[in-house]
């Protein structure tokens, strides 16, 4: 193996950080949001008339100062998102954040206040709610799973379970709360599963030897990990000698076994059935990683208000 296992392991994950991402996918979605409310975006009859009509009946020129606060105890995500969000309703709308990324707010604290136009703070009121409360539900969630692994050396991972066209918001919500990225894209590992192996032939070893093989030719920068769900699947995975092995929805006592089984030979990663109950036991095998979709896909919005002052 051309890396130490401790090597590998760093090159496995990340945690993005708000300077990481690109704006622009960022700034068409908040278009979207802003069209789908304003304009009935999506819908094929387009309504008559358009825009925030209810704003529309204040005077033109009040202004107004509100605070986002946490309704209940989180971690905050999405605070370094709102200037692009009230923007796109109203270059004179200012957000000034009280709170950062990745804080732990109470019932009660200030995530930041918005200055500006009524009507334009009013029109941008909901959608800027939306987008708080999901990103930091998704790291509240993540908080939670990640302080369930600690004392432990194992560290939590995302996975490629995400909202469509919201990945890499989500997965900056999981670093927030703790959590580590993994699997950016279909682009940045080379993950064998069965059926990939099954085109290289019938017989395991054989074909995951083959598969490495070309993996190593064409992308020697990548990391290989294979995806086993048996036992008996991991020699072949051994002898082929790939980066990461992905133990999938091994029972507790097999988790025991394949750990010990692999030692410092690869990189263990644990995945399915993970919960807050069997987090408890997974920790105390020694692995790597554990990784779960349950931090997007299992998170609740938090409860956040724009309360004005």
């Amino acid at each position: 193996m051309p890396n130490s296992i401790k090597e590998i392991a760093r090159k496995c994950c990340q945690q993005i950080a708000w300077q990481d991402l690109d704006l622009k996918p960022i700034r068409a979605l908040i278009a979207l949001a802003v069209a789908e409310d304003l304009e009935g975006s999506g819908l094929n009859e387009k309504p008559t008339p358009t825009g925030d009509v209810s704003s529309e009946l204040l005077p033109a020129g009040q202004t107004l100062a509100a605070t986002a606060r946490a309704r209940e105890t989180m971690t905050l995500c999405g605070a370094a998102l709102v200037q692009e969000i009230v923007a796109a309703y109203d270059p004179s709308l200012v957000f000034e954040p009280r709170a950062h990324d990745g804080d732990a707010l109470a019932k009660g604290d200030a995530i930041g206040t918005l200055k500006g136009p009524t009507r334009s703070a009013l029109s941008a009121e909901r959608p800027l709610l939306n987008f708080l409360q999901r990103l930091s539900g998704i790291a509240t969630t993540t908080s939670v799973f990640a302080a369930a692994l600690r004392d432990s050396s194992t560290r939590l991972l995302d996975t490629r379970k995400t909202t469509p066209g919201y990945r890499y918001l989500e997965k900056y919500a999981v670093a927030c709360g703790g959590g580590w990225n993994h699997r950016m894209g279909l682009f940045d590992r080379v993950m064998l599963k069965d059926n990939h192996l099954a085109a290289f032939g019938d017989n395991l070893a054989d074909a995951t030897r083959a598969a490495v093989e070309e993996s190593r030719r064409r992308n020697p920068h990548l990391l290989v990990e294979m995806e086993v769900d048996r036992i008996e699947q991991i020699e072949a995975a051994l002898n082929a000698r790939v980066d990461v092995i992905l133990l999938d929805n091994f029972s507790i006592d097999a988790l025991r076994q394949a750990v010990e089984l692999i030692g410092d030979r690869a990189v263990t990663e644990i995945s399915g059935n993970v919960t807050l109950d069997t987090l408890a036991q997974i920790k105390a095998l020694g692995c790597d990683f554990v990784s779960t979709g349950a931090l997007v896909h299992k998170s609740v919005w938090v409860d956040i208000g724009l309360d004005w002052t």
